[in-house]
C-alpha cells in the first residue's frame, strides 16, 4: 500500500468535485425517475462495494465524494486506502443511509472507481517490470478530457511518475514544433532566450544525429521516439551517461524491461491512461 498519496486539484481547470458534479449531472439529469418511483423517501439501506478482480485500488475517496454530493446523510466507510493491492471478492467500502441517494450515486461512483483502478493496476504492472533499474514509468497527456487530474493521480497510485500535467508546467518540443520552428537548434535557442532555466526542457528526436544536435544546443531530457532498445544503448555509447533519456512510442508491457535495461531513465506509456482496461466493481445492497 502507498501511504503518502494525496489527491489534489490541478492548479488549472476544474476541481475534482466539479468533475463529479458534472458527471452526476450527465447521469441524473432532471432526476432519477426509476428510483423516485420505486423507493420510498424515508427508506434506508446498507450496501458494500466489491472488487470483482485483483487490482490496485484507486478512487476510493472519489467514490465517497460522489455519494456526499448526492446526499450528505450517506455514511461511507473506506476499508482500504488508494494504492492498496486487493484481491477479487474483497469488500472495499461500506455504505449506509438514504436508499434513494445510494442508488442515484451508484453508477457515477463505480464508473470512476473502475476507471481509476484500471489505470493504477496497469501502471503497477509496468512498474513491476522495471523494478531494480533506474527507469521510471511516466504517463502522458493522453488522458480522457476533463479527467486528467484523476487519471494522473491513478498513475501515482500504481507507482508511476507524472510527466508534465499540461502545456504550462514543462517544455516538451515535439517533431511538429521542430518543423515549424525551422529545426532543433532554433527551437531550443528560442526556449533558452525566452525562459532561461525556468522550466525543464525536453526535446523529441528521431535519429542519433538529431540527438547530438539537441545535446549541443542544450536540453535537460531527450525523448527518443520509436527507437528500439539497441538504439538507446547506442545513444549511451556515443554520448555518455550525463544526459537523461526518455523512451517513448508504443512500448508494450512485454518490452518495457528491455528499454529499462538499455539505459532509459524514463519510459512514457500513453496506454496507461488511454487504454487501461477498467476493473470490475459492483455495489450490492444487503
Amino acid at each position: 500500500m502507498t501511504s503518502d498519496l494525496v489527491l489534489v486539484d490541478s492548479p488549472h481547470g476544474m476541481t475534482v468535485d466539479e468533475v463529479i458534479r458534472l458527471a452526476l449531472a450527465e447521469d441524473v439529469g432532471s432526476g432519477d425517475i426509476t428510483t423516485l418511483a420505486t423507493i420510498p423517501e424515508d427508506a434506508v439501506s446498507t450496501a458494500r462495494i466489491i472488487a470483482k478482480e485483483d487490482c490496485v485500488l484507486c478512487g476510493i475517496d472519489v467514490a465517497r465524494r460522489v455519494f456526499a454530493q448526492v446526499d450528505g446523510r450517506i455514511q461511507y466507510e473506506a476499508l482500504f486506502a488508494d494504492g492498496t493491492q486487493v484481491a477479487a471478492g474483497t469488500d472495499v467500502a461500506r455504505i449506509s443511509g438514504p436508499s434513494r441517494g445510494m442508488l442515484t450515486g451508484e453508477r457515477t461512483a463505480v464508473n470512476l472507481l473502475q476507471r481509476l483502478s484500471g489505470i493504477a493496476t496497469l501502471t503497477s504492472r509496468y512498474v513491476e517490470q522495471v523494478a531494480g533499474t533506474r527507469a521510471r514509468i511516466l504517463d502522458t497527456r493522453k488522458t480522457p478530457p476533463l479527467l486528467r487530474t484523476l487519471a494522473k493521480y491513478a498513475v501515482r497510485c500504481g507507482g508511476g511518475t507524472n510527466h508534465r500535467i499540461g502545456l504550462y508546467d514543462a517544455i516538451l518540443i515535439k517533431d511538429n514544433h521542430i518543423q515549424a520552428a525551422g529545426g532543433i537548434a532554433p527551437a531550443l535557442s528560442r526556449v533558452h532566450e525566452l525562459y532561461g532555466g525556468r522550466y525543464t526542457i525536453e526535446i523529441e528526436v528521431e535519429t542519433l544525429d538529431q540527438l547530438g544536435e539537441a545535446l549541443a544546443a542544450g536540453t535537460d531530457i531527450v525523448l527518443l521516439d520509436i527507437m528500439p532498445p539497441e538504439q538507446i544503448r547506442r545513444a549511451r555509447t556515443l554520448y555518455g551517461p550525463d544526459f537523461r533519456i526518455e523512451a517513448s512510442g508504443r512500448i508494450e508491457l512485454s518490452k518495457v524491461a528491455e528499454y529499462a535495461a538499455a539505459g532509459a531513465d524514463y519510459i512514457s506509456v500513453g496506454a496507461l491512461t488511454h487504454s487501461a482496461p477498467c476493473i470490475d466493481f459492483s455495489m450490492e445492497f444487503a
